[in-house]
C-alpha cells in the first residue's frame, strides 16, 4: 500500500485536489472537518491506495464532493472559510513526494471566480465516466510580457510590462 500521486490548487472559495490514479476501483473519499482520507484500488494490478492528509484549514464536509474518472479522481472542498487563502495544503510544512502544486490550474486571486465550481458540479456522480469530461473545465492563462526599452535620444532606459488573459 502507498500514496497515490496528487496535484492540488487553491481558489477564492474552494481547494481542488486531483489523486491520479488510472482504472480506479473501490474509490472511497472521506471528507471531514480538517482531514481527507482517499484510497482506491488503481491499475491493471489493483494495487491499493491511502492518502491521508490533514488539511491547513478547516473545510465544509457536507459541501464537498468528488469524481472519478477513468485516469483520476478528483475532489473539490469546500473551504470552511471563504477568501482565506491556503499556501500549502497541508497542516504541517513537511514536503510529501506524492504530493506536488497544479501550477496549470493555479491563478491569481484578482482573476479568481466562482467558474471553477459551476464546471464541476455538471460532473454529478449519475453522469457516464468519460475521458472527455475534462473539456468543461475552463483553463485561463495570465501572460506577463515585459519590455526593456532604451531611448537613445532621452537616454533613458525603463522596464514596461503588459497582461493579457487568453481562455482555452
Amino acid at each position: 500500500m502507498q500514496p497515490a500521486s496528487a496535484k492540488w490548487y487553491d481558489r477564492r472559495d474552494y481547494v481542488f485536489i486531483e489523486f491520479c490514479v488510472e482504472d480506479s476501483k473501490d474509490v472511497n473519499v472521506n471528507f471531514e472537518k480538517s482531514k481527507l482520507t482517499f484510497s482506491c484500488l488503481g491499475g491493471s494490478d489493483n494495487f491499493k491506495h491511502l492518502n491521508e492528509i490533514d488539511l491547513f484549514h478547516c473545510i465544509d464536509p457536507n459541501d464537498s464532493k468528488h469524481k472519478r474518472t477513468d485516469r483520476s479522481i478528483l475532489c473539490c472542498l469546500r473551504k470552511g472559510e471563504s477568501g482565506q487563502s491556503w499556501p500549502r495544503l497541508t497542516k504541517e510544512r513537511a514536503k510529501l513526494n506524492w504530493l506536488s502544486v497544479d501550477f496549470n490550474n493555479w491563478k491569481d486571486w484578482e482573476d479568481d471566480s466562482d467558474e471553477d465550481m459551476s464546471n464541476f458540479d455538471r460532473f454529478s456522480e449519475d453522469s457516464q465516466d468519460s475521458d472527455d469530461e475534462s473539456k468543461y473545465l475552463c483553463k485561463k492563462y495570465v501572460y506577463t510580457v515585459i519590455f526593456h526599452i532604451r531611448d537613445q535620444t532621452l537616454k533613458i532606459e525603463k522596464l514596461t510590462c503588459l497582461k493579457f488573459l487568453e481562455d482555452t
